[in-house]
């Protein structure tokens, strides 16, 4: 089960990398039926796409993957805002795109699902911090989580 989410994750985060977070519906529902129609991704370290596209996705993690950017897409106000007031010294266009989708994701689960615990969202995007991201990335995306899991409590 953690890994289907793991793996819905991720592609949450290159579905929401690729759409630039786009605030047109329309729009997101298109991506969202065109990259799990023609993208799969290796299980590699740099999850690099595979040629085929024949490769089945588990539909928890697509469906998981789905809820993700559509909740992120939805909510992207208020998860922006939230990570504005916890992220001192650090406006948005300042966090590369990476670390910003995983931050948006991460909020959004803390913020929106709350049968998921806390540490497991963190502790997840971390993890997709460590494989995505800078050298960085993870501390960044650890502290800010855990001020707006803190926070949301």
């Amino acid at each position: 089960m953690s890994t289907n989410r793991r793996v819905g994750r991720e592609y949450a985060l290159k579905m929401l990398f690729a759409l630039q977070l786009s605030k047109d519906q329309q729009e997101t529902n298109q991506l969202l039926v065109n990259f799990l129609e023609n993208f799969r991704f290796a299980d590699d370290d740099l999850g690099e796409p595979l040629a085929a596209a024949d490769v089945p996705l588990a539909t928890s993690s697509r469906l998981f993957a789905e809820s993700l950017v559509n909740g992120v897409v939805e909510f992207r106000s208020v998860l922006d805002k939230k990570i504005s007031e916890i992220a001192k010294n650090w406006s948005l266009e300042r966090m590369t795109p990476v670390d910003l989708s995983i931050l948006r994701i991460g909020a959004y689960e803390l913020l929106y699902h709350p049968e998921t615990p806390n540490s497991v969202i963190i502790d997840e995007a971390i993890e997709i911090a460590k494989r995505y991201g800078t050298k960085d990335s993870p501390s960044f995306i650890n502290g800010l989580l855990d001020k707006i899991a803190k926070n949301s409590t």
